[in-house]
């Protein structure tokens, strides 16, 4: 079934002690386009996140949001730096001495209150286990946002389904009427030329011989079958899994391609009012097309 290209879709999980939300949104656009909005200390995992993204969408303008609150991970890691406390050591000893012989005992209390003699860094994170939590989290939004994007799918094959049994209507409405036409002018063009030549015969094979040639011009049988052929493929492609919005766009330009040729063809008034519907079902039919994936 096809879907939509415009969804929602949200997850929060907490993983390694880390709490992820992730948020996906899109909207209509001809290819995809994917940007991603996360915190800058996690930016190493966007390629995996954008590569997760692809494998989901084929196409629409997406918006993938990425907060994480790690303080809980977070742990403390605290160096000391042996050599810069023992220079201050040995310079608290040479200041003892000048004060004199009075015994002179240095702490690590007293070493501990100097800059840099202690560094307190946070640990270094495993980078792979972080990116693979955040498409995790990622995976269960995409999962939410096409279920969302399905249900709308269904409303649009409905609506598209509908424009197509109207189209067919349409067109054997034209199939009907077209070669009444040629009769209808075969009959004007008897009275016009008894009306011309009065009492004078008429030559029957010149009138035939018009109205085969008005018949060829006016015919529209090619374009009745291409149109029945192109609804055909449009109702199979509704039922498809695969993404068929750029091909149904496509179909949709030939199958208002038809329907102007009708138009200029056939110089009927039943038939223009027929070719009108029919190309009113067709825009509304595109409108629709335009946000299918």
């Amino acid at each position: 079934m096809i879907k939509s290209m415009t969804g929602y879709g949200r997850a929060r999980e907490t993983l390694h002690k880390r709490d992820i939300t992730v948020e996906v949104r899109s909207v209509n656009n001809r290819y995809l386009d994917c940007a991603v909005k996360m915190p800058r200390m996690y930016t190493f995992a966007e390629d995996a996140v954008k590569q997760r993204v692809q494998k989901a969408v084929s196409r629409g303008k997406v918006d993938v949001f990425i907060t994480v609150d790690a303080s809980a991970a977070d742990v403390a890691k605290v160096t000391v730096n042996r050599e810069l406390a023992a220079q201050y050591a040995a310079a608290l000893h040479e200041l003892a001495e000048v004060c004199g012989p009075t015994a002179y005992h240095v702490t690590p209390d007293q070493l501990a209150r100097f800059q840099d003699v202690l560094t307190v860094t946070k640990a270094d994170e495993d980078l792979e286990t972080v990116s693979e939590d955040l498409c995790a989290v990622l995976d269960e939004a995409l999962a939410s946002y096409n279920a969302m994007r399905a249900v709308e799918g269904e409303k649009l094959a409905e609506d598209i389904g509908n424009r197509l049994r109207s189209i067919e209507t349409y067109t054997g409405q034209v199939e009907e009427r077209s070669p009444e036409t040629v009769a209808e002018y075969r009959q004007k063009l008897t009275a016009r030329m008894q009306e011309v030549l009065q009492s004078a015969s008429i030559d029957p094979q010149r009138i035939l011989t018009e109205a085969a040639i008005y018949a060829d011009k006016v015919a529209v049988d090619e374009e009745t079958v291409r149109l029945r052929s192109h609804v055909a493929q449009l109702r199979a492609m509704l039922d498809s899994d695969e993404p068929m919005g750029r091909k149904m766009d496509f179909l949709i330009q030939e199958v208002n391609r038809e329907a102007n040729t009708i138009g200029s063809k056939c110089n009927d008034v039943s038939i223009a009012q027929v070719v009108v519907g029919l190309k009113a079902e067709v825009e509304k039919m595109r409108e629709q097309v335009q946000n299918v994936e």
